[in-house]
């Protein structure tokens, strides 16, 4: 069977959905991975996975190159002849499905993590496209060979009351997953160094930098020997972006390490003490559940996506969203009460792997492929580890 993958940027295929491509290319399935251009296509085609750059600019709102952009879809996908189109992210959701019916592609499946910066946003731009990505949105999930996959319960209530999409075609698959046995569990006494805070997100406002940053102050104020680290790089095709002059000023200040795009995740995580995220909404984020694998403590905000990986004082630390001082007080709880810390990373531990395993996530996911595509087989060896894990 011959499958689409199409986001919003080669990075995010790559790093979320590299699993599950090359779980159905070594089943023998078809794939074609689609993209914006950039560094990490030929990372995907040195896997043996097939990629094409797609001439799609994120934050574009010219009608005229977007229309260029649906025509150009169609053109590809009636030359593939696909089964299927997974579409990841809102605007490769609704181009791709509308691409698909009009090349007549028989089945589409979306997934989308959170609601984006459209319906985030309060900004005049957001609220302006607002109405407009709504109903592309609905014209894009109608039909019985669409199926949407939503990452939190949260995200499936709000499409449920939006009237987005018929309930029947929603399914829930908890995150694109992870492979939680790359990452060491941290077993031990902490050492007798700084505490190391981390964050490690894309650099927007809307993971809660400011925050972070404003927290971070305050408890370098009280003189605490706590070393608050920053992995992660701008993203200039967010409105959300956060100037890398505004990144330099916090550093040059003393306030934060900022350590830039860090390749190697695991050993990053394994040597801090917490990890944060006080982000204002996610879909469900992969870099708590990789901290979780390595038995991290975790601070997050109550919002949605969030609250699916963290239960308050059970495995982790929920602060209310936009809060710097209430995210330094669960910092400052931390460092005052090791023992805390390492009853919430065991529990987060036991948590990602019971979870978030991507083996479970790829099972569930090719579980509603096959509900419009009918049997779709898969490598035994696959099977015999998902079943290990779940």
């Amino acid at each position: 069977m011959k499958i689409v993958l199409f986001a919003n940027t080669d990075w995010y295929l790559y790093n979320f959905r590299r699993s599950l491509a090359l779980a159905l290319h070594k089943a023998g399935h078809e794939l074609l991975l689609l993209s914006p251009p950039g560094p990490y296509g030929e990372k995907l085609r040195a896997l043996g996975l097939r990629w094409e750059p797609v001439p799609m600019e994120r934050r574009s709102l010219n009608p005229l190159r977007e229309l260029a952009l649906l025509r150009y879809l169609t053109r590809l996908l009636k030359r593939e002849r696909p089964a299927l189109v997974h579409g990841f992210t809102i605007k490769c959701a609704v181009y791709g499905s509308l691409a698909a019916r009009l090349a007549g592609v028989p089945a589409r499946v979306n997934a989308v993590a959170g609601m984006g910066y459209v319906f985030t946003s309060n900004d005049l731009k957001a609220r302006a496209l607002r109405p407009v990505v709504r109903a592309l949105l609905r014209l894009a999930l109608d039909g019985e060979g669409a199926r949407l996959i939503l990452q939190n319960s949260d995200d499936v209530a709000l499409f449920e009351r939006a009237g987005l999409v018929d309930p029947g075609r929603i399914r829930l698959v908890r995150g694109s997953g992870v492979d939680c046995w790359r990452f060491v569990k941290r077993t031990g006494e902490r050492s007798g160094g700084p505490l190391r805070v981390l964050v490690a997100a894309r650099l927007l406002w809307d993971k809660g930098l400011e925050e972070y940053v404003a927290a971070a102050r305050e408890l370098l104020a009280e003189g605490r020997r706590i070393e608050f680290l920053l992995a992660g790089t701008p993203d200039p095709g967010n409105p959300a972006a956060v100037p890398e002059d505004t990144v330099r000023g916090w550093v040059n200040e003393g306030v934060v390490n900022w350590l830039g795009h860090v390749e190697d995740m695991p050993t990053l995580l394994g040597a801090v003490d917490v990890v944060a995220l006080p982000s204002y909404r996610e879909g469900l984020p992969k870099t708590l559940i990789e901290a979780a694998a390595c038995a991290q403590p975790l601070i997050t905000t109550d919002v949605p996506g969030c609250r699916e990986v963290v239960t308050d004082d059970v495995d982790g630390l929920l602060v209310p969203v936009r809060d710097g001082k209430a995210l330094a007080h669960a910092i400052r709880r931390l460092h005052d009460d090791p023992a805390l810390a390492r009853r919430l990373g065991e529990a987060a531990w036991a948590k990602a792997h019971a979870e978030f395993d991507e083996r479970i996530v790829i099972r569930r996911t090719v579980d509603v492929y096959r509900e419009l595509c009918g049997p779709l087989e898969m490598p035994a060896e696959q099977v015999a580890r998902e079943r290990r894990v779940a």
